[in-house]
This record gives C-alpha cells, structure tokens and sequence, in this order.
C-alpha cells in the first residue's frame, strides 16, 4: 500500500470482549488505508490526546481518519461505510449503522451493553482513577 494513504486510528477498550471483537472483524475495505488499532488502557500518546481534546473513551471508541476524529456512534457508522462488502458481521453492521436513526437507537444500548459486562468481568471503566496509577 502506498504511503500517501490515509491512515484510520481506532481507539477502542481492549479489555471489552465486543469492542475487541468489533475491531477485528470489521474489514475496511483496501483504499481506506492503513489501520491503527489502539488500546484505550495502553500509555499510547493518542489516547492521552483524545481525553485531552474531550473524548470519553468509556462512552464509546474513537476513530481518526482524513483529519476528522468520529466518536461512539459516529466512529461505528464511519467504520461501518468504510468497511467492504460481505460477511454477515460486516454486511450486518453497513445495514444497521449506514441509517442515522437506527444508529441513534442502538448504539446507547450497545453501549449499556458493553458497561455492565465489564462489571460482570469485573473490569474497571477507563476514566477510573485507580486504573492507572501514572496517570
């Protein structure tokens, strides 16, 4: 792939059994670049960056790519465009995400979704102060 192509950064919770799992199933389609995936609870730079610029990481992922930042429901729907076409999970997500209004509708419950399993593994929230004592 070329070096001029765009990159995708995506932050996302990798302690999160969905979020891991969205992350390594989407497939992007070749022409969307090269793709970081970053762990929100690693020392990455990019995710001190994000909280500073205002992102709540435990209120969903964050996704740069050609200079704009997309996060939680928008940083699904993003991924979901750019995603190639088949597999069911991809197929599945395009359908779901490509509307605003079923995005809208779905994503809080994913989100409820993805808080209390973390609690049932019992996995702290990102923004937990006794997560990181560096921090």
């Amino acid at each position: 792939m070329a070096e001029s192509a765009p990159r995708i950064e995506v932050i996302y919770d990798g302690q999160c059994p969905f979020c891991s799992s969205y992350v390594r199933m989407v497939r992007l389609r070749a022409e969307a670049g090269r793709v970081d995936l970053v762990d929100a609870r690693s020392a990455d730079t990019r995710v001190a960056e994000m909280r500073r610029a205002g992102f709540d990481l435990d209120a969903g992922m964050v996704v740069r790519h050609g200079g704009q930042v997309f996060h939680g429901e928008a940083a699904m729907r993003h991924l979901s465009v750019l995603s190639a076409p088949g597999g069911l999970f991809n197929d599945l997500m395009r359908r779901i995400f490509r509307s605003p209004r079923r995005a809208a509708a779905l994503y809080p419950v994913l989100a409820r979704g993805r808080r209390l399993t973390l609690r049932l593994l019992g996995r702290r929230p990102l923004k937990d102060p006794g997560r990181d004592a560096g921090e």
